[in-house]
């Protein structure tokens, strides 16, 4: 344990510009004493490490020290790059570039040999990057944030105390506690805008374990069945997999799944036109019509 422990100092202290000895023990749970024998182990190992004393001290690594890199293998080295690169896609700077940098000099063996490359950006990138840095930012230094959010129930703006950056079922959000709302709350970040950083501290409280249960955000099911046209199975089964659906004959697909939002599910069947039809919920079929009549309306008419 102590050796991984020993590592994982390193990194942090590559990722970060400067940390405590405090925040290190809390980290690890273990006791600053602890810390100290391990810093002092790293220095005595020939790691650059730097620790200044007093009101703005801390604990540094020296900006141009590059890990060894037989402290791993490389299927190791190839993990950590997938992340950093990962993580690079979505980057307002190249901070996680100059993190690649420090584990070693030559990466062209790691880079051929990547079987896995992830591009987070989306097409958003753009908008979505000084997002995250500026809520990074305000994570880091415990402010608050304001923005203006368009959610199912319309436009509001919100002031909120942000814990955490989530990247979940393909979207990113952020996790905060609301004031107004007395609670934890997820954002979706491609709702947002106007976003502001204040100088307003809050004061870090723990985050309830079932808010870290994502998925328990969206409770509402409403289990729905649809028969689809063959022509379009290519995209039911990228959207929701192959065990979504089953054949009912030469020409019909059977797809059954269960949605957490009524909105989303009717858009999603109308955006299939003649392609799909709602069998259930039966009492849906009836708006669908509806929306459908409308659009025509709007053409026709």
């Amino acid at each position: 344990m102590k050796i991984e422990r020993l590592i994982a100092i390193i990194i942090i202290l590559l990722q970060n510009k400067k940390v405590t000895a405090a925040m290190l023990a809390q980290k690890f749970n273990v006791s600053k004493r602890t810390i100290y024998r391990d810093l002092n182990d790293l220095t005595l190992a020939g790691i650059p490490i730097i620790s200044n004393t007093g009101s703005n001290g801390g604990i540094m690594m020296d900006e141009n020290y590059k890990l060894d890199k037989t402290l791993f293998t490389k299927k190791e080295l190839q993990a950590i790059f997938t992340g950093l690169l990962s993580l690079d896609s979505i980057a307002a700077d190249n901070r996680y570039q100059q993190i690649m940098d420090k584990f070693l000099s030559d990466k062209h063996g790691i880079y051929a040999d990547q079987h896995i490359l992830i591009d987070l950006s989306s097409h958003y990138k753009n908008t979505l990057a000084p997002k995250i840095e500026l809520i990074r930012k305000a994570i880091e230094t415990s402010c608050v944030i304001g923005f203006d959010y368009c959610g199912s129930k319309g436009e509001h703006q919100v002031q909120l105390n942000p814990y955490l950056i989530v990247f979940q079922w393909s979207s990113w959000y952020v996790l905060g506690y609301e004031a107004a709302a007395e609670q934890f709350k997820l954002f979706k970040l491609n709702r947002l805008w106007n976003l502001k950083l204040s100088e307003q501290p809050f004061e870090l409280m723990d985050i309830p374990q079932e808010k870290l249960a994502f998925n328990t955000y969206f409770t509402d099911t409403i289990h729905a069945v649809i028969h689809f046209n063959k022509n379009v199975k290519y995209r039911v089964i990228e959207e929701y997999g192959i065990d979504s659906c089953t054949e009912l004959n030469d020409h019909l697909l059977r797809f059954e799944f269960d949605f957490t939002n009524k909105e989303y599910l009717l858009e999603w069947v109308l955006s299939f036109h003649d392609q799909a039809e709602l069998i259930e919920p039966a009492e849906y079929r009836q708006e669908l019509k509806a929306r459908a009549l409308a659009l025509y309306n709007k053409y026709f008419e």
